[in-house]
């Protein structure tokens, strides 16, 4: 059916179209839905103002034909049945506004994922501020290892795939669940468009200022979701975040099941220790204790979103045998504590963290796994939220556990007024104060050259950024190979 701006659809037959125009296609999630839309046998072009590898080299090997830049003559080459428009896009986009002159139905992302790929499935929706990728990738995982053939789209690209998407026969479909908005003509959050019957709420912290305009508005955006679930759909929520559990409580139809790494809930993990090879415990759930589980990952967010995993793997109708193959399985994620590289015993990790929860987590997490080793925490404060000085004081206290630390100072941006940026002189002397060795500057060969410079055999390097970081990790991993060849 169209909404009131006449050629936008928020539901269609699968059957119903055979050539698909998406644009803003070279995105990760745009690029990747490209991909499976291609695989589900559909004729599939995009189109974007720059593509460049690695996702360029995807679409390309994928079969799906990209044109630069955006332009109404796309639309005369691709002759699409139906325009998937890209949350990037605004609405003066010369390729957007001729689709609404020419009337050529067009759809957002979520919402033609809706209708493409879950019509006749089971939807299994991964909310929360934190971990959804990580947490959907195991989900898709522990289903595959299960042999029920699920299709996921997930945000990172899981190792065990080599890939951040799979189609598949069965009757499951992972999706991570964005609470950004949808496209320029839906501002309601992405994940409102899953039909999610099983869902996972991971947490729920003040996030993207540019979207919401304070907690009590973002925390709204969970509650509509969780209303979306019917009454014979399950919804595992973390106990460790009270407010998710009252959203979840309140709002939902489905059955409401909580779970908790440490502290009292319906799925617990009893007998926690971390080792070298990762995480074991034994999971208490409603049926009683179901025997030791291994997940190859340390940190106890990461403990806790396994027992997510396993709340909402048991309502799919998993065994604990069959949950307890696919987390000891489980390759992880790339851009998850991802070791880079190793030079001269300095081991560089890479990972997404930019919230101060989720480097603080992360931080704890590394410290798990390399108790006797320096740490070194190198952030880059690059969304528009970590940017604000919004959780200010949350990042004075979030590098606990690092000897040092290096911030890059972020540049200017034109939605953060320069009231409330983030004070990245005040975390660093606060940092100081606290004992942890901080230093910034906004140049990124700054930062390279004096963690390559002051970097000691045994260090631990743990990068994190939501973006590239200005190429900050291969340049350090040269800096080092560099300073242990006396010829160069």
């Amino acid at each position: 059916m169209a909404d009131d701006n006449g050629n936008v659809l928020t539901d269609i037959a699968p059957g119903s179209v055979r050539r698909i125009h998406l644009v803003g296609v070279a995105g990760t999630g745009m690029g990747s839905f490209a991909g499976m839309l291609k695989a589900k046998g559909y004729e599939v072009t995009g189109s974007d103002e720059n593509v460049y590898p690695p996702m360029s080299d995807m679409l390309a090997a994928w079969g799906v034909q990209v044109m630069t830049p955006y332009a109404p003559a796309n639309l005369d080459a691709a002759r699409p049945d139906l325009v998937i428009i890209g949350n990037v896009i605004r609405r003066v986009n010369p390729e957007a506004t001729a689709v609404r002159e020419r009337g050529i139905p067009q759809m957002s992302f979520p919402a033609a994922f809706g209708s493409l790929v879950l019509a006749d499935r089971q939807s299994v929706v991964v909310a929360g501020t934190h971990g959804k990728t990580t947490t959907s990738a195991l989900m898709a995982h522990v289903l595959v290892s299960a042999g029920t053939d699920p299709t996921f789209l997930v945000g990172g690209v899981t190792r065990n795939a080599n890939s951040n998407f799979r189609v598949g026969d069965g009757p499951f479909v992972v999706v991570e669940g964005d609470e950004y908005d949808t496209a320029y003509f839906d501002k309601g959050p992405k994940f409102l468009h899953y039909r999610a019957r099983i869902a996972i709420l991971t947490s729920v912290e003040f996030d993207h200022a540019d979207i919401y305009r304070d907690m009590a508005h973002y925390e709204s955006a969970y509650e509509t979701f969780a209303a979306t679930l019917p009454e014979n759909g399950f919804l595992a929520v973390a106990a460790s975040y009270p407010n998710a559990v009252a959203i979840a409580q309140r709002a939902s139809r489905a059955y409401v099941a909580t779970y908790a790494a440490q502290g009292d809930a319906d799925y617990v993990a009893e007998r926690l220790h971390f080792g070298a090879e990762g995480a074991r415990f034994v999971v208490r759930e409603p049926r009683g204790r179901t025997g030791e589980y291994l997940l190859p990952m340390t940190g106890h967010h990461n403990v806790e979103n396994a027992l997510g995993v396993y709340a909402a793997a048991r309502a799919c109708g998993l065994g604990a045998d069959q949950i307890r193959a696919g987390f000891a399985s489980f390759a992880g994620v790339k851009r998850r504590q991802e070791i880079r590289g190793t030079v001269g015993d300095v081991l560089v990790i890479d990972d997404f963290a930019h919230h101060p929860t989720a480097v603080r987590e992360t931080i704890a997490a590394i410290r798990q796994r390399y108790p006797d080793r320096r740490l070194w925490a190198v952030f880059e404060p690059r969304s528009n939220t970590s940017r604000r000085n919004i959780h200010q004081h949350e990042y004075e206290r979030a590098f606990e556990g690092a000897a040092l630390a290096s911030i890059r100072v972020p540049e200017p941006h034109d939605k953060v007024p320069a009231d409330e940026q983030l004070d990245i002189g005040k975390v660093v002397a606060a940092l100081r104060e606290h004992g942890i060795d901080a230093d910034a500057s906004p140049e990124t060969g700054v930062l390279v050259r004096r963690v390559a410079a002051r970097s000691l055999p045994g260090d631990v390097i743990l990068v994190m950024s939501n973006g590239s970081f200005g190429g900050f990790i291969p340049s350090l991993l040269a800096a080092l190979e560099a300073k242990g060849d006396p010829a160069t």
